[in-house]
């Protein structure tokens, strides 16, 4: 028994060299290996392989009147061990009409259970349309293959007439009843020869292949229902129908909330995309998917995380924030302000923001009004472009702001900007440099050089995420 006491003594208390080494060094190996497991949980999950999650809430975030239609939507993480910073990205895998995917099949002739070839492998016709392609909007590369339907002669189409039949209006009674082959001399007496009438089918396609302006304004309307309306002469096999069509590709939408604010869950604030066209209404895939499709607490739903590296908080929680964010640009700075309260962040914030109408689009105004009560925003500007005789945007606030703007930026202040790329983010831009010229006391040249390079590129204080 003495032995045995002895050598649980030395396991315990032996010097370093001894057997407490070998215990060390496996402690440590299942920390590791913990880690890596963890690690791989949180990032098992792509646009490749996304988690099924689904909606706790879904709800319009308009006023009465409004003219728009913009959603607060909640989803669940679960047990994903999906993380998240302010800033980042949640990826959304859209699901095709069922009603589109039905008229495509109808109108070729196919029953669905065709199976076909595509980038992921090979599935039916109809899982192909529903979870593979993008059937919303035609593309150009499936316009310009349907020439390989057409033969190079076939501006006109040729007719003969196989069969007559013609009945008195005034008894009723069958007076020419003739069948044939409608080739040479087979053809009813008194026959006049039709020969051939244009092809509409190739005329638009011809057009469509050489005028760009015009390909692009065929495409920016139409999806596959109709341009099979259009080219409705032209038979396909299941796998010729989809070869050229584009990819379904994932949505990425800038998170609304922070994940320590909001824990479990991800927010997201989406405008819904509706319009109508060629005598059909329609919705953009991924909103419509959402708003229409998606049952709170039913629904599954792919998604993935896209994390950010530029669009971040400063990381010392002293350097004062301006974000401009109008629309369903807010987003990803209810999530900065949500992160910055938690974080007793001392710099001050900034807010632009702006839309239609205060009545029908002021997105989350309790939440602000709260955070200014307790000062966490400092300063709130506010621009409805709908609201009185002048169209006011958050450009023509900012301008009136400039010096003080100005001032924050030149003490290390920083500058984001969130929403519409074609217009409001330009306008913006260029605003800002305005403002540093003239508060800046620089020429254009001078200014932009500074908005574009040092803020951009070398400080890092000016972000954008805009689409």
């Amino acid at each position: 028994m003495s032995d045995i006491k002895n050598s649980k003594i030395k396991l315990d208390r032996g010097p370093v060299g001894d057997s407490s080494e070998v215990i060390e060094p496996m402690i440590e190996t299942n920390i590791q290996d913990k880690k890596k497991s963890e690690d791989k949980k949180h990032n098992q999950w792509s646009a490749k392989n996304p988690y099924t999650s689904s909606l706790t809430q879904n709800f319009i975030l308009n006023g009465a009147g409004s003219g728009k239609e913009t959603r607060h939507m909640v989803f669940d993480l679960g047990e994903s061990g999906l993380e998240y910073k302010a800033g980042d990205a949640l990826g959304v895998i859209p699901i095709c009409p069922p009603e589109i995917v039905s008229k495509l099949l109808t109108m070729c002739g196919f029953n669905g259970e065709e199976e076909v070839e595509t980038n992921l492998g090979n599935c039916s016709l109809h899982e192909a349309l529903s979870t593979r392609y993008e059937i919303h909007r035609v593309s150009k590369k499936w316009i310009n293959m349907l020439g390989e339907h057409m033969e190079a002669d076939s501006d006109s189409i040729e007719f003969k007439i196989i069969k007559r039949q013609r009945i008195s209006e005034d008894n009723g009674v069958l007076v020419v009843d003739w069948e044939g082959s409608g080739l040479g001399e087979d053809v009813p007496q008194d026959y006049t020869e039709i020969g051939s009438i244009s092809n509409p089918s190739f005329e638009l396609w011809s057009e469509l292949t050489t005028n760009s302006d015009a390909m692009e304004d065929y495409m920016w309307t139409r999806d596959y229902v109709d341009a099979l309306g259009d080219f409705s002469n032209i038979i396909f096999t299941p796998q010729e129908f989809i070869n050229g069509m584009d990819r379904l590709k994932p949505r990425l939408y800038s998170i609304a909330s922070s994940p320590e604010f909001e824990p479990g869950t991800v927010h997201l604030t989406i405008g819904i995309v509706r319009y109508s066209y060629h005598d059909r209404d329609k919705a953009g895939l991924t909103t419509g998917y959402l708003s229409d499709r998606c049952k709170v607490d039913e629904t599954p739903i792919g998604v993935f995380m896209s994390p950010t590296r530029s669009f971040i908080l400063p990381k010392n929680g002293d350097t004062d924030c301006i974000m401009v964010g109008p629309g369903t640009g807010i987003a990803p700075f209810r999530a900065f302000l949500q992160q910055r309260d938690l974080n007793n962040d001392k710099g001050r914030n900034w807010l632009f923001f702006g839309d239609w109408t205060e009545e029908g689009e002021y997105y989350y105004k309790e939440e602000m009004d709260d955070w200014k009560n307790r000062n966490i925003l400092d300063k709130h500007d506010l621009a409805w472009s709908r609201d009185g005789t002048e169209k006011v945007y958050v450009q023509h606030l900012m301008n009136k702001n400039g010096a003080e703007i100005w001032n924050w930026i030149s003490n290390g202040g920083y500058f984001y900007v969130c929403g519409d790329k074609s217009r409001m983010a330009k306008d913006v831009h260029q605003t800002l440099i305005n403002i540093c010229e003239e508060h800046g006391e620089m020429n254009a040249k001078e200014a932009t050089e500074y908005v574009e390079t040092t803020l951009m590129k070398t400080e890092k204080r000016y972000l954008r995420d805009v689409y």
